[in-house]
């Protein structure tokens, strides 16, 4: 635990396991609701003094963070691998992204800009300013362990919040190794504290506080529902980065060759464990089978095992229930009626013997009843759907409670208007497998969630408007 500047321990230990082999790869101290209600204290109490600093002023600390983030990429890139499982070349740029947003933020905070109105009174003037909203709670998922928590802190510290970080447990290693950095430059006490355990714990004694004005949470939509309607209690800010069930489509005008390499990347990047994976990948009928045979031949190549080989394309799953839920989601599809076109089966050998492993697998000739239509599916498996018309396959893509991320793939540049304003999504890819940047928003409509993290919209969830009236005598 790291409370007010100071690095604590505990009575209750949780080992992290390596999802590769089952090896115990760190351990950390686990929080209870005492050292909650201390480290919301603490930021508290730091708040003022960090808000009232400039931008600048807390630019230079980020900026040091930056240096030694740097420094440290090969460390930080290794950990997170051993804790969750992905390739190293996904890790690394997982590192890359993490000092993107860092330096993102820290040079948009000095860019948050108020206004003067014109006032319909001559001795009345009206301006409006824009301020920290105080305490934040960040809660942060395994699949992205480093990034995510720099998504938050970012602009929380930016613009002058201060942060009760709670990592998840399953990966919680890159996130101490965060907090090591900003303890190494200086942090003032309690402007970010760091706490590794349970709902009960942790979560619930953070939403039912007042002093917490803002949750940000990254996580499944079941959880984010739950979250918000405890933050009603408070009226706390809510920023909620939820779930997906991401649309693929394919026209018949397609560069194939493109559309090929691009569904590979967005099914199969961390094994099909990020909530922008494609989980439907929908094909024109006039092109279906030879996207179908080219698809299934790369999928077939691609190389499976530890992470921190150099030519592994898919790691494990975070855990055994990951692996689980994949087997009866596969098993569902066959048993109604989907061809099974490569992977499907539990991988054998001793590489694979104490690891959370399923191979990329393809199914064809999938339908709308199958459960992996309508049910996100974290794991690396792409089902294949077929269709005819340009109508068809919106209302298809569009038939779902998420709305986080869609992709479709076409040269028609009238088509290329036509289904980006009418996909239900927050953020469409338009011949990109990876329309992500720090500087665009990302997020959700529908279930997949409220607010941005990301772009000049990621740090207004952070600031209050204060609007100022001045009357005088003139």
């Amino acid at each position: 635990m790291y409370i007010n500047g100071e690095w604590l321990k505990g009575n209750d230990i949780l080992k992290i396991t390596n999802p590769v082999n089952g090896e115990i790869v760190g351990e950390v101290y686990q929080s209870g609701v005492k050292e909650t209600e201390y480290a919301i204290k603490a930021a508290q109490d730091a708040f003022p003094a960090w808000a009232g600093l400039t931008a600048e002023q807390r630019s230079a600390y980020l900026y040091k963070v930056i240096d030694r983030l740097n420094e440290r990429k090969e460390h930080l890139a290794q950990t997170i691998t051993k804790e969750m499982g992905k390739p190293i070349v996904n890790a690394r740029a997982e590192v890359n992204s993490t000092i993107a947003y860092f330096k993102w933020f820290l040079e948009e905070a000095r860019r948050v800009y108020g206004e003067i109105i014109p006032s319909s009174f001559p001795n009345k003037r009206i301006s409006v300013i824009k301020q920290p909203v105080g305490v934040v709670a960040a809660i942060t998922p395994w699949n992205f362990p480093l990034s995510m928590g720099a998504r938050k802190l970012g602009p929380a510290l930016a613009v002058g919040c201060t942060v009760v970080l709670r990592p998840s447990r399953e990966a919680p290693l890159s996130s101490l190794e965060l907090v090591k950095i900003l303890d190494e430059v200086g942090l003032p006490k309690g402007v970010v504290n760091l706490l590794i355990g349970g709902t009960k714990e942790i979560v619930d004694p953070i939403m039912a506080s007042e002093v917490v004005r803002k949750i940000s949470f990254t996580g499944s939509t079941d959880v984010g529902k739950v979250l918000t309607k405890q933050s009603a209690d408070t009226l706390k800010r809510v920023s909620m980065e939820l779930g997906g069930h991401a649309p693929f489509i394919v026209f018949d005008d397609a560069d194939l060759d493109l559309a090929v390499e691009g569904a590979i990347s967005s099914k199969f990047i961390s094994a099909g464990q990020q909530c922008v994976c494609a989980n439907r990948i929908y094909v024109h009928e006039n092109i279906y089978n030879e996207f179908s045979r080219r698809f299934t031949e790369r999928s077939k190549e691609l190389v499976i095992g530890d992470g921190l080989n150099e030519s592994t394309n898919i790691g494990p799953l975070v855990n055994s229930s990951a692996v689980t839920k994949v087997v009866e989601q596969v098993q569902d599809a066959v048993d109604k009626g989907a061809k099974l076109l490569c992977g499907g089966s539990y991988l054998e050998g001793e590489a694979f013997a104490n690891g959370s492993f399923y191979p990329p697998t393809v199914l064809g000739d999938v339908t709308e009843e199958m459960v992996i239509t309508y049910e996100e599916t974290f794991g690396p498996v792409a089902p294949l759907i077929r269709f005819t018309t340009e109508e068809e396959v919106l209302q298809k893509a569009n038939n779902t409670k998420y709305g986080l991320a869609a992709y479709f793939f076409t040269n028609d540049a009238s088509r290329v208007h036509r289904v980006a304003e009418r996909l239900e999504y927050g953020m469409v890819g338009i011949n990109d497998p990876s329309p992500f940047t720090v500087q665009s928003p990302f997020g959700g409509i529908k279930e997949s969630g409220v607010g941005r993290e990301g772009g000049k919209q990621g740090i207004e969830d952070y600031l209050d408007i204060k609007t100022i009236s001045h009357q005088f005598k003139l």
